[in-house]
C-alpha cells in the first residue's frame, strides 16, 4: 500500500533544513504486514533501493539517490531510522544507534542471522519492481545495513545487489568479523542464486573500523567469483589521503573528484546498477 504526498509538503517533526535536503523527492508511504514506514523517490526507470546508514537518510545519502537517479533510475529511500534530512552528527548517530540495536528487526549481534526487516524490504523491492519494471531491482546496503542487500538476494527481484561497508554483526569477536548477517538456510539460497550467474558487488576502506576483511574473505569463500569486493586503501600513510577510520565509501567519505579512488569505487557501483538493470549509459 502507498500513499503518496508532494515532496515540497511539511514532513511533520522536522526542521526546515531537513526539508529542503529531501524537497526533490516524493514522499510516500509503504505498508507491509502491518508495518507502516516512510519512503522518498527520485527518478524514472528501474528501481534502485539505497537503504541508509546510521543516522538515517543524511544528505549525503540523498545525494547518492540522485546520482542513482542521474543514471536512468528511480531511487527509492526508506526511511528506517533517524530524521530524514538530518545531518550525520554525533547526536544524531547517538540518537539512531541505540533504538537499532535493541530492536527485533536488526541482528546488530547475532551470529548467522538474517534480520526480519529484510522481509519488509523485499516487499518494498517486488513492489518497486511491478511498479518501475525492467529486469529486477537494485540495492544498496550501508554500514548497519549494508547486509541486507545481501540477505534480499534471496529473491529473484533483486538483480544488482551491494554492500557498502556492511558492518553487522557488531564486530566484537573473530567469528563475528567474518559473519556475514545472514542464516546458513538463507545463505544458501544465495549461492545458488550465484551458480545460476547472479553476482553482487561489495565496498569497503581496508582499515575500516567496523567492517573487518575476515568479512569479505567469507563473501569470496562463500560465493567465489560471485562476489566482486573493491577495497580501497585507508592505512596509515596511504596516498590517497583516506583518514585511518575512514568508512562510508559512497557517502561521507567519498571524495567525488575524478580521478580518486572513492570516486572510481562510486562509479564502478553506477555502473553495475547499469549493467545488471540494463540502462543505457548517459
Amino acid at each position: 500500500m502507498t500513499r503518496p504526498s508532494p515532496a515540497a509538503g511539511p514532513l511533520i517533526g522536522q526542521n526546515e533544513a531537513m526539508n529542503s535536503t529531501l524537497d526533490d523527492f516524493t514522499r510516500e508511504e509503504f505498508t507491509f504486514q502491518g508495518k507502516a514506514r516512510d519512503i522518498y523517490r527520485l527518478g524514472s526507470g528501474p528501481a534502485v533501493l539505497v537503504i541508509a546508514e546510521i543516522p538515517g537518510i543524511t544528505p549525503k545519502v540523498a545525494e547518492f539517490g540522485r546520482k542513482v537517479a542521474a543514471i536512468g533510475c528511480t531511487a527509492v529511500l526508506p526511511h528506517l531510522f533517524g530524521e530524514p534530512g538530518g545531518e550525520a552528527s554525533g547526536s544524531a548517530m547517538f540518537k539512531s544507534i541505540g533504538p537499532a540495536c535493541i530492536s527485533r528487526e536488526f541482528s546488530a549481534l547475532a551470529l548467522k542471522r538474517t534480520s526480519p526487516v529484510t522481509v519488509w524490504l523485499r516487499a518494498l523491492a517486488a513492489r518497486e519492481h511491478e511498479r518501475c519494471g525492467g529486469p529486477g531491482v537494485g540495492v544498496v546496503g550501508m554500514c548497519f545495513t549494508g547486509g541486507f542487500a545481501l540477505a534480499m538476494m534471496v529473491d529473484d527481484t533483486v538483480v544488482a545487489p551491494v554492500l557498502s561497508q556492511p558492518s553487522l554483526p557488531f564486530p566484537l569477536s573473530k567469528k563475528h568479523k567474518a559473519d556475514i548477517g545472514i542464516s546458513d538456510a538463507d545463505l544458501a539460497k544465495v549461492k545458488a542464486r550465484v551458480a545460476e550467474g547472479a553476482c553482487l558487488m561489495g565496498v569497503r576502506f581496508t582499515n575500516d573500523p567496523f567492517c573487518f576483511p575476515e568479512r569479505f574473505e567469507t563473501l569470496r569463500r562463500e560465493l567465489g567469483d560471485g562476489f566482486i569486493g573493491v577495497e580501497l586503501d585507508s592505512s596509515e600513510g596511504n596516498p590517497y589521503g583516506h583518514p585511518k577510520n575512514a568508512h562510508s565509501v559512497l557517502t561521507e567519505h567519498l571524495d567525488d573528484r575524478e580521478g580518486t579512488p572513492t570516486r572510481a569505487a562510486l562509479d564502478q557501483v553506477l555502473d553495475f546498477f547499469r549493467e545488471r538493470l540494463e540502462v543505457a549509459a548517459r
